[in-house]
């Protein structure tokens, strides 16, 4: 389960890796690597990790990440539909020497603005679907074409939000990933519970007021926060996702309170769950 330095290796052929994903959930914990990845999601929901950011993800989930920027894929439903998804993997030698050539300076800024993980909107990525899946077939020059077409598109024509705060780019040891993942599995898996500093800080070799300092230094938020943070954001996969109350959806999603769930959501996504859920029904 302990993190690492994430090894990225092409062909002989290529000088950038792509890769079609399938497994019945993400299993990729915590982790960075110093190439550019953008993942584009052809199937399965859950929950993305990167940086200090965490939000659903779904069908057309479209993300770049930049160099050394921490991130994960959750898979927090059994009964969700197996993972698949298309990753592309550089180096930053690959468009070395290019990026300064006027017609790339749209792809340069986007890069820039990767180091704190880039989301793209929702109509421009799936209508890059078919160019992601035709990149796994194609010979080694088209695809390399077929990739500056997409990251032209992405850079010139979509919207973008930021993800991490500033600072998320820098390269995590192997004992902070592991910190992190620990952290992470354990909201997971007691969401329901009353999520106690003493375990944690026992479960990290660390003392209460160690695990704060460590805490705040990588998230730059408290504990609590983070996890009210990672509730709400489970409640809002479930109100895209299902028909179920928002009383029974509160619940669910780890708040004993409903009035400090509403407090909460509002307080995250600025809008009651009612509101959210009907902006993504398009009503």
């Amino acid at each position: 389960m302990k993190a690492h330095l994430r090894e990225v290796t092409t062909s002989p052929d290529n000088s950038f890796k792509v890769k079609v994903f399938e497994d019945k959930e993400f299993k990729a914990e915590w982790h960075f690597h110093p190439q550019y990845e953008l993942t584009y999601m052809v199937r399965s929901t859950g929950i993305r990790y990167v940086g200090d950011s965490m939000h659903p993800f779904k069908r057309g989930d479209l993300v770049l990440v930049g160099k050394n920027v921490p991130h994960s894929w959750k898979t927090i439903d059994a009964k969700s539909e197996h993972v698949k998804c298309v990753i592309i993997q550089w180096d930053e030698t690959l468009l070395e020497g290019w990026l300064d050539k006027p017609e790339l300076t749209p792809i340069k800024t986007l890069l820039q603005k990767s180091s704190q993980g880039v989301f793209f909107d929702y109509e421009t990525s799936v209508s890059l679907e078919s160019s992601f899946v035709s990149l796994i077939d194609q010979a080694p020059f088209e695809r390399l074409m077929t990739l500056l077409n997409i990251l032209n598109t992405l850079a010139t024509r979509s919207k973008t939000e930021l993800l991490a705060g500033p600072g998320f780019g820098k390269a995590l040891s192997s004992k902070e990933s592991h910190r992190v993942n620990v952290i992470n599995n354990y909201i997971k898996d007691n969401i329901h519970d009353q999520h106690s500093l003493e375990t944690l800080s026992e479960r990290l070799s660390l003392s209460k007021e160690a695990f704060c300092r460590f805490f705040k230094k990588t998230f730059d938020k408290t504990f609590s926060k983070y996890v009210n943070e990672y509730k709400v954001t489970t409640a809002s996969k479930m109100l895209i996702e299902t028909d179920l109350s928002v009383s029974e959806i509160g619940y669910r999603s780890g708040f004993n309170n409903l009035s400090f769930f509403h407090r909460q959501f509002n307080l995250y996504k600025e809008m009651s769950p009612k509101s959210y859920r009907q902006q993504f029904q398009g009503l």
